[in-house]
């Protein structure tokens, strides 16, 4: 059945019942009070299933956490830190993160850019000279900015087979090769291309720009405020009976894999940290979300936070087709992380490390408020389908829905007053209520008959049944039950003070039929 559009505005009318509601919303909020004890019923299964992992893929030693609302609810573990004392993992084991590394490089970036000291689209060789002397790829290109460098769009190739075996370089090592020169892959600012090489440079800005070491700006700056009082970019500082010791598996046996030591490279992967620590560490980038009026908690804003978890290099989508439907996965990098979009769980925000002896992975969605890390003492331990089960057994518990958005109280007052012109139209309402361009799109008598023609279609008597939806704090649905129907009305309010209502429709709509859109992905 095609829908009937009714867009009811004024020419010249000044409202006079628009006043006195808030076009502010409340933050998003979840609708289940009860959402953490059922997700809790389903952490035995993810428990089963980490272990179950580890014994698959031959992990010697694995650590596990899930983290609800901000918080750092539980955590497991499982198998062995050193293999031939057979001592335990434990949740305060230390295991190395790798690439996780870049997220608290880009966050004590973005902590300097909010105290004014330097801003992202700063050339980077104002910080770091040895710089000034690349060889652009094309004359048109423009400078590498700190931008640039967060976003892996700095145009260096990829280098992670290269990388990995850099973190002990030293200073001096670093700024002769950056003398020698850069080579590109790509122009700066024209795609992407993971790199390693980049996060350190921006470790040696972060030196400059703030006046002490990396290792130190991060700890006393991050680290400290955040209580992640094990984690360290040093494995000689973790005690020994802490230390996870690294492995890869070789002709049946378990070679062990020498700890690499913190060097001029470090910023882009030298971390150590316990799955504990890294919990806290997902629980202050979830607790960013949703955006609100708190007061500020953490060592840098919430709103930097969320920064850093927005697609700020697109690097391509997928479609893979199966009996089920289409799955779609598109996104990017945002800074020192990941960001993908699914049509399973819409945003999500990750990032994996793998070095030598060591795999892990932190993966979150802001939208539900639930994130998974996992640590590994095994060469590139694999975690992407474990975890991804793990968010799918979360979900059969019925509790892992996103945050509904709230409706400014004048969207609530709006729904009362077209809901009011629905069922009985009035001329005087109908011009209170409309925004100055929808008369423009047809005229009243127009969009006065077609809302009678459906009133009669479906029978007198209409009323609201159930909530609003909304779709934010200004657009929102609802359904009314009439004698012989349905009707679903939408509308979206317009952006000015007061909010008239730009935009109107009512459609027919099967009793049992449901308010939201078609899903157009699986």
């Amino acid at each position: 059945m095609r829908a009937c559009r009714f867009l009811i505005p004024l020419l010249g009318f000044t409202p006079f019942i628009l006043h006195g509601q808030s076009s502010i919303a409340p933050p998003a909020a979840f609708p289940d009070p009860a959402r953490l004890s059922k997700l809790s019923a389903a952490f035995p299964e993810v428990d089963r299933l980490m272990r179950a992992f580890a014994q698959r893929a031959n992990v010697p030693g694995i650590a596990w956490g899930i983290v609800v609302d901000g918080k750092v609810v539980h955590l497991g573990t499982n198998g062995l830190r050193d293999v031939p004392t057979k001592a335990p993992v434990e949740s305060s084991t230390v295991f190395r993160i790798a690439s996780m590394t870049k997220s608290f490089t880009a966050l004590a970036i973005l902590q300097l850019r909010d105290a004014g000291k330097l801003s992202l689209d700063d050339p980077a060789e104002r910080y770091i000279p040895e710089l000034r002397t690349l060889k652009y790829p094309t004359s048109d290109s423009p400078k590498i900015t700190i931008r640039h460098l967060l976003s892996h769009s700095e145009g260096f190739p990829e280098d992670n087979p290269w990388g990995d075996q850099q973190l002990s370089a030293t200073d001096a090592q670093m700024a002769t090769m950056m003398r020698q020169g850069i080579p590109f892959s790509t122009a700066p600012g024209t795609s992407y291309e993971y790199s390693n090489f980049g996060f350190a440079i921006l470790g040696r800005i972060v030196t400059k720009v703030s006046g002490v070491p990396y290792t130190r700006y991060v700890r006393e700056q991050i680290l400290k405020p955040l209580g992640m009082s094990v984690t360290t970019l040093e494995a000689a500082d973790v005690p020994a009976a802490r230390l996870a010791h690294g492995y890869r598996r070789q002709d049946g046996a378990w070679l062990e894999e020498p700890q690499l030591p913190d060097g001029a490279f470090g910023s882009m992967g030298g971390m150590l940290t316990s799955i504990h620590d890294l919990g806290r560490w997902v629980a202050l980038m979830l607790d960013a979300w949703p955006a609100r009026n708190d007061a500020e908690r953490g060592p840098v804003r919430r709103a930097s936070v969320r920064e850093m978890q927005q697609v700020w290099r697109y690097n391509g989508a997928t479609a893979v087709t199966s009996p089920n439907g289409v799955a779609l996965n598109a996104g990017g990098y945002g800074y020192g992380l990941g960001v993908r979009q699914t049509c399973l769980f819409g945003i999500s925000v990750a990032h994996s490390g793998g070095l030598p002896g060591f795999g892990s992975q932190m993966r979150w969605l802001p939208e539900y408020g639930v994130g998974i890390v996992a640590l590994g003492n095994l060469t590139y331990t694999g975690w992407g389908a474990v975890i991804e089960e793990a968010f799918a057994t979360l979900a059969r518990s019925g509790a892992l829905q996103p945050r509904q958005p709230q409706p400014a109280p004048v969207l609530l007052q709006r729904k009362e007053q077209v809901t009011r012109l629905v069922s009985n139209w009035s001329e005087p309402l109908a011009d209170s209520l409309a925004a100055m361009n929808l008369y423009l799109d047809e005229p009243k008598p127009r969009r006065k008959a077609a809302i009678e023609a459906l009133r009669l279609k479906t029978g007198n008597g209409c009323r609201p049944e159930g909530a609003l939806i909304a779709e934010n704090a200004l657009r929102g649905r609802w359904r009314m039950r009439c004698r012989d129907g349905d009707l679903k009305v939408s509308i979206t309010l317009a952006p000015t003070e007061p909010a008239g209502v730009q935009f109107l429709e009512v459609t027919p709509i099967g009793r049992e039929e449901s308010l939201d859109p078609p899903a157009v992905c699986r």
